[in-house]
Formats: C-alpha cells, sequence, structure tokens
C-alpha cells in the first residue's frame, strides 16, 4: 500500500510508482536494524559510496582515454595535464580503487569475525565472494589501461597463467589476447570489460542488498533478534553513523589523491609500454599480493605441491599455483559449511578469536611476501604462509568449531544492552 505524503506531488508519484516507499522500507525508517551495531558495520555502506566514485569518475575517464597501444599511454597523460580537473578525477579514480579493496577486506574480515556467513545468511556470503571476484577482475583490466611497463607485462604474466589448463588453456590466452600476443585487441578487450563489469557489480550488490534485508544485519553479539525491543530504525540512527564514518573515509582517502597519489601504485607504470624490455621485478597491484605469493608458492620442490601432485605426476608446478590462487578465494564460499559452531560471534569463542587473528596474520604476510621477489628465504615463507591458509580454512575452522566449547550467549541484544548498561551503573 502506497504511502500518504503532505506534498501533492510526492503523492502522485507514489500512487503511480511507489519508490519512495520502496526506499523508506530499504534504508529509512521503515527499515528496522538490530540496535547494537557498531563501527565496523559502516563499511559495507563505504563500500557502496566508494563504488558510486568509481563510476562516476571512471565514466568521466572514458569520455577522454583513447583504447589504442600507440595512443593509451598519451591520452593518460593528456587527461593529467590538459583535461579541466583530469588530475583529480584520475588520482581519485586510481586511489579509489585501493580504497575499495581496503574496505571490502575490512567487510569480509569482520564478517568472519562475527560469524556473519553462517545461517541463514550463507548466501549473502556467497554473493559477497563473488562481488570480491568480479571486483578483482574489474581492477586487473582497468591496471592495463595506462598501458605502462608494469601494465603490460603484468597483463602478459597474468593472461599467460591460463595456458598451464590442459587442452583448452592455450585456446584461453588467445582469446583473451585476441591474437598471439599482448597487442592492440587485448587492450580493447580488456577497456571494455573494464566499463562493463562495474555494471555486473552493481548488479550484484543488489542482490547482495536483497538476501541481506531478507534476514536483517548480524550483529556484534550473533544472536537471533527476538522482538521489537531488539531493533531500531535505519534512520536516523544508522544513517547519520553512515555519514559520520563517510567523512571519517573521505579524510583518510583525500589524504592519498592530494597528498601521495602514487603511494599504491608502480614507478614503472609511468615509462610507456615496451614488449622488449622487462622489469627487473613485476608485481601486481598490493591487493593481489596475497594471492600472487600463493600463486609463486608452488615450485617444483615444494612439499604440498609433490603430495598433491604425485612427485609431479598429475599437474605441473605452475597448474597447481594457478589452481590454488583460484581456490584461496573460492574456498571461502564454503565457509558457512566448514565452521560447525552453532554459535556466531568471536566474542563468545575465544579458541577460534585466536585463530582469526593468526590467520589474519598469515594474510598479512602473504601480501608482504607477494610484493618481494621470489628468491631466497621469500620463497620459503610463502610456501609455509601459503600452507597455513589453506590449513586454517579447511582444518582448523572445523575443528575449533566443532570441539570448543563457547562462553555463554545473551538471550537476546535487549537483554545485552540492559545489562551491561546494569553493570556501568553498578560501578
Amino acid at each position: 500500500m502506497s504511502r500518504q505524503f503532505k506534498n501533492p506531488v510526492l503523492n502522485w508519484i507514489e500512487y503511480r510508482l511507489p519508490i519512495l516507499s520502496f526506499v523508506d522500507d530499504s534504508v529509512g525508517s521503515g527499515y528496522p536494524t538490530p540496535k547494537n551495531l557498531n563501527y565496523w558495520w559502516n563499511f559495507g555502506s563505504l563500500a557502496g559510496f566508494v563504488l558510486v566514485v568509481m563510476m562516476a569518475t571512471g565514466i568521466i575517464l572514458a569520455m577522454h582515454y583513447t583504447a589504442h597501444v600507440d595512443y593509451a599511454f598519451n591520452s593518460i597523460e593528456r587527461i593529467m595535464r590538459d583535461v579541466n580537473y583530469g588530475w583529480l578525477i584520475r588520482y581519485i579514480h586510481m586511489n579509489g580503487g585501493s580504497m575499495f579493496f581496503i574496505v571490502v577486506y575490512i567487510h569480509m574480515f569482520r564478517g568472519m569475525y562475527y560469524g556473519s556467513y553462517k545461517a541463514p545468511r550463507e548466501l549473502l556470503w556467497i554473493i559477497g565472494v563473488f562481488i570480491l571476484l568480479a571486483m578483482m577482475a574489474t581492477a586487473f583490466m582497468g591496471y592495463v589501461l595506462p598501458w605502462g611497463q608494469m601494465s603490460f607485462w603484468g597483463a602478459t604474466v597474468i593472461t599467460n597463467l591460463f595456458s598451464a589448463i590442459p587442452i583448452v588453456g592455450d585456446s584461453i590466452v588467445t582469446l583473451l589476447w585476441g591474437g598471439f600476443s599482448v597487442d592492440n585487441p587485448t587492450l580493447n578487450r580488456f577497456f571494455s570489460l573494464h566499463y562493463l563489469l562495474p555494471f555486473v557489480i552493481v548488479g550484484l550488490v543488489v542482490v547482495h542488498l536483497w538476501a541481506l534485508h531478507e534476514h536483517k544485519s548480524n550483529n556484534p553479539l550473533g544472536v537471533d533478534i527476538k522482538g521489537e525491543q531488539d531493533l531500531i530504525p535505519f534512520h536516523p540512527y544508522y544513517t547519520i553513523k553512515d555519514l559520520y564514518g563517510i567523512v571519517a573515509f573521505m579524510l583518510f582517502f583525500m589524504f592519498f589523491v592530494f597528498f601521495a597519489p602514487n603511494f599504491f601504485g608502480e614507478p614503472d607504470n609511468y615509462i610507456p609500454a615496451d614488449s622488449l624490455v622487462t622489469p627487473a621485478h613485476i608485481v601486481p597491484e598490493w591487493y593481489f599480493l596475497p594471492f600472487y605469493a600463493i600463486l609463486r608458492a608452488f615450485t617444483g620442490d615444494f612439499w604440498v605441491y609433490q603430495v598433491v601432485s604425485l612427485g609431479g605426476l598429475i599437474m605441473s608446478a605452475k597448474l597447481a599455483g594457478v589452481l590454488a590462487m583460484f581456490a584461496s578465494i573460492l574456498v571461502l564460499v564454503l565457509l558457512p559449511w566448514l565452521d560447525g559452531s552453532k554459535v556466531r560471534s568471536s566474542k563468545f569463542r575465544p579458541y577460534y578469536a585466536m585463530a582469526f587473528w593468526i590467520f589474519f596474520i598469515d594474510c598479512l604476510i602473504l601480501g608482504y611476501i607477494g610484493g618481494k621477489p621470489a628468491e631466497g628465504a621469500f620463497i620459503v615463507i610463502g610456501q609455509w604462509a601459503t600452507f597455513y591458509y589453506f590449513f586454517h580454512l579447511v582444518i582448523v575452522i572445523p575443528l575449533v568449531s566443532r570441539l570448543e566449547r563457547p562462553k555463554p550467549i545473551p538471550e537476546s541484544i535487549s537483554a545485552a544492552v540492559t545489562a551491561a548498561h546494569a553493570k556501568e551503573a553498578g560501578e
């Protein structure tokens, strides 16, 4: 049933297209939300905010970019030097990619810590993993567009990985390249897909929000909503909280845009692409480094590779690395079933919380190793960090979830809040 407003124009629109009531039910006073959400829940809205910024700046940049190997690099320089505020738009877009991954990674780690992947939110989590995959594909293709040295050689190295796939690998590489080397057809393909995929991400985000609204947000206690006493309207309580988060985040974001715009970039990408000169150390963007470390960990003498490949009989080390890199993301889809604990939040699971922080540190180590040359101790550290990454997700989480005894959880959100206030009053 449509809402009634004081403004007759709004009533006219609402009767024919109830979009205002839809918005109110989705993000307004008509949308009930758990009353105890903390600032870690801001990062979902921050991710949506950055997505809008990235799409707006990307559309403007596409108006001035030339997707041709002879002109791409110079068109970027023209944007920076000749287009009005082109330098600002490009720096926002360039650093926005890093900001997007920062907020999404925090959003995902928060979900892991508080058990937001557990029933009935399994599909919500799975859709989030696919959003991450779409983000990675979009970011990789965008990194190629400046057509600098790191862009060209990054595209060459990463696309060549598909050649390790038996039978169809070479055909996939040829399809990606649009020929037999990374050249103009490759750049055109990547530009088209880089422009298209953000709209795919928007579609996934809509489904993600749909799933979220079906069972409401998880909360720091991880307990189910027992009644109206556990809820408050999303507006104005969380809209103002999200607005505060956006302002604080923009201070962080704009610091890099104005004072350290190339902090996340590679100096080699300011050199035009040259197929005859290979950079001394080819590295992807920082947000790919943990997965790049997993890819490189699989060498011929890596004991895990020797075991899973039966001494190299089943697959090559290159193929094992490619499979492990993709598996490191796709295994997250199984997390709701790997974790068998009935308790969601780590606040009541001390052993799981300890394991979570060890896993977090392991991911940081992988990121550090991914940015270092594949030599000496870096190889060994990367291999052990890779082993623990999968060991944690496949072995540690199932064991801990079935063996640990969680602390008692509150009966409801309201009961926990009331008890906390009573304790403070007593003190």
